[in-house]
């Protein structure tokens, strides 16, 4: 299996050259296939009424998971005996694809298909080099380059990522396969299985709450790298020092002029260059006090401009909130993206933007209203919430 990813960082969007790649080998075909029209939904007697999902994307998490494949499987092995054909057992394969045509035949492919995947990346990518995990951002979809999918034609798709499987099927009755949802679908069930421990933490509460309490959350820049130790220690509820000093320390100078270039790239972050230039030399230099000062003071800046180049005037807070998360929605296409824009805005109003006491003096350096108001603590400007200010400002250059 050969797998190629699309850069669509920066802006770019290059297209797949399919004539550089080719799928490792030829599909099981079938001269006469069983014509597939949908699962039951539930169990039923002759003459009840039946539901029949005709479209589905899940995973082996639903237990209705593993009764569908063992039907696909009897399905796919009936079909073998009748052509006369032997294949291999569906249970050991990594990716399978199934495309049934109009005129009743059919393509099972095992493993040997080439699949492109259409990426977010944190950092430009030059043609034809190699890419890491780390540097990626989000994926948008998961795509077969090299197979000819038809309008009239019918797709199911099983796949492995780690000790997790999805399916996914669009038996098309109408007739109008809609292609690109289909592979944004896979895209997005495989984010679903690879990334399963952070939606998880998102999902649950108490480790959300306790995560933003630490100013912390899966940023797109530590998303695939840094993070996922610092989820497990607060998961633990041990001591975060040690993975937070780890963190800080991976943020070289070469690294946050990686950061400066992708906000600079963005008009209503260039019209402050200035001041985030001082804020990264700020950092660089370890002067915290400075660089917060500047992040979390400009950040509601940043969306003011970013509402007016749409709307042509700012708005409040609440509503700049609003539009930053929509703009992630839309730019994503998915709300379940890796950007998570939906748990990201809780962790903006319950930390970034968290109101605070001036009487109790209860304010910390990562609320940017306690700084904007001079009412955060001393002692609270560390470089740890530093880093976090740089990448809550990072976040909201990738949603606008």
């Amino acid at each position: 299996m050969s797998e190629e990813l699309e850069n669509k960082s920066q802006g770019h969007e290059d297209p797949i050259l399919a004539g550089r790649i080719a799928n490792s080998g030829e599909p099981i075909r079938f001269a006469n296939a069983q014509r597939l029209d949908g699962f039951s939904a539930h169990s039923a007697l002759p003459g009840q009424n039946v539901q029949v999902w005709c479209r589905l994307a899940t995973t082996s998490a639903d237990p209705m998971f593993h009764r569908m494949v063992e039907s696909f499987s009897v399905a796919i092995g009936h079909d073998a005996a009748q052509n006369q054909i032997g294949i291999p057992p569906l249970d050991g394969a990594k990716v399978v694809l199934y495309v049934m045509k109009a005129d009743g035949t059919a393509e099972l492919w095992i493993d040997n298909m080439a699949i492109s995947m259409t990426c977010v990346f944190k950092r430009d990518v030059a043609a034809m080099t190699f890419v890491f995990e780390h540097d990626l951002a989000d994926v948008l979809d998961m795509r077969f380059p090299c197979i000819e999918i038809r309008e009239a034609d019918r797709v199911l798709c099983l796949f492995r990522e780690g000790w997790r499987y999805a399916l996914a099927f669009d038996f098309n009755p109408e007739g109008k396969l809609d292609l690109p949802a289909f592979y944004r679908t896979l895209g997005s069930l495989h984010r679903e299985l690879r990334y399963r421990h952070i939606y998880d933490a998102m999902e649950d509460e108490v480790l959300f709450n306790r995560l933003a309490a630490a100013g912390w959350f899966p940023f797109a820049e530590i998303l695939t790298s840094n993070f996922k130790e610092l989820l497990e220690h607060c998961r633990a509820e041990f001591p975060l020092v040690d993975p937070e000093q780890k963190t800080l320390a991976a943020f070289n100078k070469e690294r946050l002029e990686n950061l400066f270039r992708r906000w600079m790239a963005r008009p209503h972050f260039a019209a402050k260059e200035a001041l985030f230039r001082s804020a990264i030399d700020a950092f660089n230099r370890g002067d915290a006090v400075a660089t917060i000062k500047i992040v979390l003071t400009e950040i509601e800046g940043v969306m003011a401009e970013a509402y007016r180049t749409v709307h042509g005037q700012s708005a409040k807070t609440k509503e700049l909130l609003r539009f930053v998360i929509a703009a992630a929605e839309q730019r994503a296409g998915q709300p379940n993206s890796l950007m998570l824009p939906a748990a990201f805005a809780r962790y903006l109003d319950t930390y970034t933007f968290a109101n605070f006491d001036p009487v109790a003096q209860s304010g910390t350096a990562g609320s940017r209203h306690a700084v904007g108001h001079g009412a955060a603590a001393a002692n609270t400007y560390t470089m740890t919430r530093a880093l976090q200010a740089i990448l809550t400002l990072d976040q909201i250059a990738f949603f606008t």
